[in-house]
């Protein structure tokens, strides 16, 4: 009977052993939420899902493309941008600035600032449309 008792003994300390390993669960820390708090913690994760969405005014503005042009658009956007290949091309890439030489490679000197082609046009369509009249600017410092 020794063997009945070695193993009568050996499964007390197992269940001993599960006893101590299946601890009963610890306390929650659940805290009940009012009915206000659980709205509003349900309305911020909607306005971060929102804030990621494509607005209405777009989709409603992607709406009247033709389908045609929004198929050019997508194809342009995975044409390549850069010379690749080995076939060499006759047409000029963009990036490139063409000038004359420099010392320095990669730089290209600034263009040179002054009057820009059709800013008169600008400045007579502002002074016609602003309440001292088109003639505003034309006298010199002594306007009035």
């Amino acid at each position: 009977m020794t063997k009945h008792d070695d193993e009568l003994a050996a499964l007390k300390a197992r269940v001993e052993e599960l006893e101590r390993a299946a601890k009963p669960p610890e306390k929650s820390d659940f805290v009940p939420k009012t009915d206000a708090e659980w709205i509003d913690e349900m309305h911020q994760m909607r306005e971060r899902r929102m804030s990621m969405a494509t607005p209405p005014s777009v989709v409603r503005d992607l709406t009247v493309i033709p389908d045609h042009i929004v198929k050019g658009i997508v194809q342009d956007r995975h044409a390549p941008t850069s010379a690749t290949g080995m076939i060499p091309s006759s047409q000029q890439r963009a990036d490139v600035h063409v000038g004359g030489k420099s010392s320095t490679p990669g730089y290209a000197d600034p263009r040179p600032l002054g009057k820009q082609p059709g800013i008169d046009l600008i400045d007579r369509a502002v002074n016609a449309a602003l309440p001292h009249g088109p003639e505003w600017g034309k006298k010199g410092k002594d306007n009035g």
